[in-house]
């Protein structure tokens, strides 16, 4: 399996900023080419890559006020392997989080679901959230959580994971929010999808089936959106002008959305 991502986005920083990408493809791929490029009006900014416990690649820099581009590029040949299991992570991702407020669903998963375990239980998850959610482009906020997505009926990505993960963890299951470049996407875009731990294994489960999972690319991991955010700034305020993302896959696989699959 080849994949291949490019991602351009035109950024307009009010004055100077320190700024964190989180753009590149996580470790632990194997990477045939890339290249990470930062235009400024100015002298070329200094980047440092700082590599997280779960392997997400963040780019710190430093820049001043004016117009900054970003241009991104990588082929990645095979597969990772699966997710390395730890115990820290398995505690961390049973408990609430900003935007998945597993203690306040905690009455409606164990209604749902209970009874349920295993890997019934995750398509049981999947196949609720799925069907009483609407995927909307532009209908929620970026500080809505999973209790307001389940409200309102509709969301995007982010919001469908956000409500499958709430539920998991008020159902005793570690669950985790993944960026992801998704090839096969539509529309094209960064896509967040949901890892819960089961039976010993990070297992992948993304409630929009809007794209198959096999091919899916790893960009970073967290508790929610705030931990997996393609760019923060602190400093000066700043507009995205512009923003262009594509994946692509040397095969597109079929994704039934049953079968089960692991993040590589």
């Amino acid at each position: 399996m080849i994949r291949s991502v490019s991602v351009q986005l035109e950024i307009e920083l009010a004055g100077p900023t320190d700024l964190v990408f989180d753009v590149g493809v996580a470790h632990g791929v194997n990477i045939v080419h890339e290249t990470l490029d930062f235009g400024t009006s100015g002298p070329a900014p200094t980047v440092t890559e700082i590599l997280d416990p779960n392997g997400s690649r963040l780019h710190n820099l430093q820049s001043e006020a004016g117009i900054m581009t970003v241009d991104y590029r990588v082929e990645v040949e095979g597969r990772a392997a699966p997710a390395i299991v730890d115990p820290l992570e398995l505690i961390t991702y049973l408990r609430p989080s900003r935007y998945c407020q597993s203690d306040s669903l905690n009455a409606t998963a164990r209604s749902e679901f209970w009874g349920l375990s295993g890997h019934n239980l995750l398509a049981a998850v999947v196949r609720w959230v799925s069907a009483r959610l609407s995927y909307v482009s532009g209908s929620s906020e970026p500080t809505d959580g999973a209790v307001q997505t389940l409200a309102a009926g509709r969301g995007v990505c982010r919001d469908y994971a956000h409500l499958v993960i709430a539920l998991l963890r008020a159902l005793d299951v570690p669950a985790r929010m993944v960026a992801v470049y998704a090839p096969g996407l539509d529309p094209m875009d960064f896509h967040a999808v949901v890892e819960a731990h089961i039976e010993g294994q990070w297992w992948l489960v993304d409630a929009t089936r809007l794209a198959p999972r096999q091919s899916m690319l790893r960009i970073s991991t967290g508790r929610d959106a705030a931990d997996i955010a393609f760019l923060s700034n602190h400093g000066a305020d700043l507009a995205l002008n512009s923003m262009s993302v594509l994946a692509v896959v040397d095969d597109l696989p079929f994704d039934d959305g049953l079968q089960l699959v692991q993040l590589g």
